[in-house]
């Protein structure tokens, strides 16, 4: 091939802050209060997919029909993974409506088709005894009209509990690492993506994040300057376009795929082709297995973490991720947006002049059924990798992973991805463990950052700390 492809696996492994530059920014709304009662679900129930940014604007308003449907949709679809028995279905149809009652019976009925301890009791004892319904303490309320916030809430609680009953949900990559004198630090190795029913996360997991005295990402999701400096960054500001920086045939070629994707010309021309391209890698991973809301594990986590008012903090920046892509040599970053391209096409449908511009760059061997396959590859190599992070998987992870293969090719983003950063990362999660008095932290940065010879485990081995594996409940 006259260029070879870029990895899918070392963005999604390895970086934590390149958001998509094609992804649908929601209408500017002025969110009304949300009850205080509320915080501690609202992440779990949008990476479930119950609700949108709708519910800061209709929480108080009665759930639609169509609103329960989608619930009841994500609830069956949930608790099927759980491959609880069968049991026939009741012979008698429940009364299901936008009343308290009717919500309640229209998610006990998703339940009611597995046989779950309780089940039997009814609509109003079983959803009582999981903790999806509750009252005001004198009456259930059933009569009343439900509320979008208090159906998130009741279908929520209904999926949790009962993947907590199951002994059920993603475990993740986790170590812990300690001191041996107070401090802990817990290491979540982050896959930046959501494919394979990423969620929920096991309750271990989400214990851990609330029981943590401080939470700390590659970078601070929640510094509206940084971000708006990242996203200054992506987009060009001297007066040139990307049409200025890629060839004519590629720059065709990415608006023709754009536009596809409902940006036009005016919108595409403006990024920079890093930014498309890590755009475009992101969007090749997204299936029918990802949430509506495609949460990615570390916007998950800080959410979580976030609503229950517990401190974060960043290992980097968003200029210093930024500046990786940044400062890639023009040619890594035309190839870098064709490869993207090539992922996000069918080359058996794209038209000549795409094809053409997509030669030019990566060669004959581009639109060959190999490279196809070996791309349909990397796509399922992801889906492999969410696999083990699912399972807490370490060494199958570190199998397909494959970190000393990446750190000894000769590909120009390598060495600003890995040996650039992992050294500080292990120096921040050292500092963290040396402090004086008795932390516990959680640290979650790419998973590819923890393991291998240079990553953050070993690292912290090496300088003494005691690091292990976090047993499977």
């Amino acid at each position: 091939m006259k260029k070879k492809l870029i990895s899918l696996l070392l963005a999604l492994g390895m970086l934590g802050g390149t958001q998509t530059a094609l992804a649908a920014e929601p209408a500017a709304q002025e969110a009304a209060p949300l009850p205080a009662w509320s915080y501690g679900m609202l992440a779990d129930g949008y990476s479930l997919g119950l609700f949108g940014d709708e519910i800061y604007t209709q929480h108080s308003q009665t759930v639609t029909t169509e609103q329960l449907d989608t619930m009841t949709k994500v609830v069956a679809g949930k608790l099927a993974l759980l491959e609880v028995e069968t049991r026939p279905a009741a012979e008698e149809g429940l009364v299901i409506d936008t009343t308290r009652g009717g919500v309640v019976n229209a998610l006990y009925q998703e339940a009611a088709a597995y046989a779950f301890p309780g089940i039997e009791a009814g609509a109003e004892e079983f959803m009582t005894s999981v903790g999806a319904l509750a009252g005001d303490g004198s009456s259930l309320r059933l009569e009343e009209p439900c509320t979008l916030l208090e159906a998130a809430a009741m279908a929520d609680s209904l999926i949790l509990n009962l993947y907590d009953q199951q002994n059920a949900g993603s475990l993740g990559l986790l170590w812990k690492a300690d001191n041996g004198e107070g401090n802990t630090l817990y290491l979540l190795g982050s896959i930046h993506t959501d494919v394979n029913n990423t969620y929920p996360f096991h309750k271990q997991l989400r214990d851990i994040i609330l029981n943590a005295d401080q939470v700390t990402f590659e970078l601070d999701f929640n510094d509206q300057a940084q971000i708006a400096e990242f996203a200054a960054m992506q987009v060009y500001s001297d007066g040139t376009t990307l049409a200025d920086h890629v060839s004519p045939e590629l720059y065709q070629a990415t608006v023709k795929v754009a536009a596809q994707l409902g940006m036009d010309e005016q919108a595409i021309a403006q990024y920079k082709a890093w930014a498309l391209a890590t755009s475009f890698q992101s969007l090749a991973t997204v299936d029918e297995t990802t949430s509506s809301n495609a949460m990615a594990v570390d916007l998950y986590v800080n959410a979580k973490a976030a609503n229950a008012g517990i401190p974060i903090d960043a290992v980097e920046t968003y200029a210093f991720q930024g500046g990786i892509f940044d400062n890639l040599s023009p040619a890594y970053q035309e190839t870098y947006l064709a490869s993207g391209l090539l992922m996000a096409v069918d080359v058996n449908t794209v038209d000549q002049e795409t094809r053409d511009a997509l030669v030019a760059v990566l060669g004959e061997e581009a639109l060959e059924p190999a490279t196809q396959e070996a791309i349909q590859a990397q796509v399922d190599q992801i889906s492999a990798m969410m696999e083990t992070w699912k399972n807490r998987d370490v060494a199958g992870f570190e199998k397909i992973y494959n970190k000393e293969a990446i750190l000894e090719s000769d590909d120009e983003l390598n060495s600003k991805l890995f040996t650039d950063r992992d050294p500080g990362m292990i120096r921040y999660a050292a500092d963290y463990l040396s402090q004086e008095g008795s932390h516990t932290g959680l640290m979650v940065v790419g998973a590819g950052h923890m393991v291998g010879g240079t990553g953050i485990v070993q690292g912290l081995i090496d300088q003494g700390y005691t690091v292990e594996v976090v047993p499977n409940p």
